[in-house]
């Protein structure tokens, strides 16, 4: 088998035929995918499951999502079941996957294709793009992997897969319209769900970042990078920016009776609509007020040490602060006793706060 950048000749016809071969027999068994077998036997994908878990797959790893995955498909079998949820139920259903905008999406959607669309999912790309919290990259997954629509899919597997085969030396992002092209022009008509999955799988289990498995893979004769012994140098990154460092201040009140005090964030911005510990004002651009001083109330405020917790653009180095409080400060929130903590929509960095204060919290919970 050979081709070359496809941008000067035309792809290998076989490419199509030899991948999903491949896949027919190395697939991986996802909680939300149909396999090649059930699909010759007649079984379709659910689009509200594709959705779901391709929401749930945006920055995250398959094993991280698992579990969410499960538990969320248990809780609301259907998207007219997650439209009818309460979003606070959701918003905690969500809490440690991280990314929260996507959750508030999430049921947005879900609203959405319930009320206007009679809880089905649009079948095109252009009808997906157009819902709450679906951009290009979802829009054709959805659309080829639910709808079998002859859609161009690239995600972060696929990229490193193409750069590879082509020697794509465009640095990403900017190389992201030369290898959606590249994708689009094999990519075939029939079984194109399976033929995004199966890059999908190319690139999670053989063309790996580091090390790939060369003499494993289906489309290894023809692969430019490995042809010449650059694999890992594909796809080419531009260079890291050292990420900013925030500083800000976070305050774990208890009661006597062991409760501690919870506010809700604003719905906008980041971590919006979770819960969390009161603390000071910062952002991904500016720090807030540090110190015992910037309390939101008087009370005897100790020092409980610095958390660290990066955040995909910064870096946030949080000061906790712990009281033991009588009486009822004039504070808005609510107070969440042990038993219930756990069940809060409390995102990692607040975890990492109330452990701060309470060392045996969270053991087993996110780091």
């Amino acid at each position: 088998m050979a081709f070359a950048n496809p941008s000067k000749t035309a792809p290998d016809p076989e490419f199509a035929a030899r991948l999903l071969a491949w896949y027919d027999r190395h697939a991986r068994s996802l909680p939300w995918r149909v396999s090649p077998s059930d699909r010759l036997n007649g079984m379709v994908a659910d689009p509200y499951r594709v959705w779901l878990s391709e929401i749930m797959l945006q920055q995250t790893t398959v094993q991280a999502v698992k579990p969410y995955f499960a538990s969320f498909a248990r809780r609301w079998p259907s998207v007219n079941d997650l439209a009818a949820a309460d979003t606070e139920d959701v918003m905690k259903a969500w809490a440690g996957l991280g990314y929260y905008s996507r959750a508030r999406n999430l049921k947005r959607c879900a609203d959405v294709v319930a009320a206007d669309h009679g809880g089905r999912f649009p079948d095109t790309e252009e009808g997906l793009r157009a819902l709450p919290g679906i951009g290009p990259y979802t829009a054709a997954a959805i659309a080829a992997i639910a709808f079998d629509r002859r859609a161009a899919v690239v995600d972060g597997n696929i990229e490193r897969v193409f750069t590879r085969l082509f020697e794509i030396d465009t640095p990403l992002p900017s190389a992201k319209n030369e290898i959606r092209a590249a994708v689009h022009e094999v990519t075939p008509a029939e079984r194109p769900g399976d033929f995004a999955q199966a890059l999908m799988d190319l690139g999670a289990t053989i063309c790996t970042p580091k090390r790939p498995a060369c003499v494993l893979c289906p489309l290894n004769e023809g692969c430019l990078a490995r042809l010449s012994g650059r694999q890992e140098q594909f796809p080419v990154k531009p260079m890291k920016k050292e990420k900013p460092v925030r500083l800000g201040a976070a305050f774990v009140a208890e009661r006597s009776d062991g409760a501690v005090l919870l506010v809700k964030r604003p719905e906008t911005g980041l971590l919006g609509g979770m819960t969390g510990v009161p603390s000071t004002n910062w952002t991904v651009r500016a720090d807030g007020a540090t110190g015992a001083r910037s309390a939101p109330f008087e009370a005897d405020w100790r020092s409980k040490g610095v958390i660290t917790h990066v955040f995909t653009h910064f870096e946030l180095r949080l000061e906790i602060f712990h009281a033991v409080v009588t009486g009822a400060p004039d504070h808005e929130g609510w107070w969440s006793d042990s038993d219930s903590l756990p069940g809060e929509a409390l995102p990692t960095v607040m975890k990492k706060a109330l452990r701060a204060a309470f060392p045996a919290l969270f053991r087993k919970g996110p780091a």
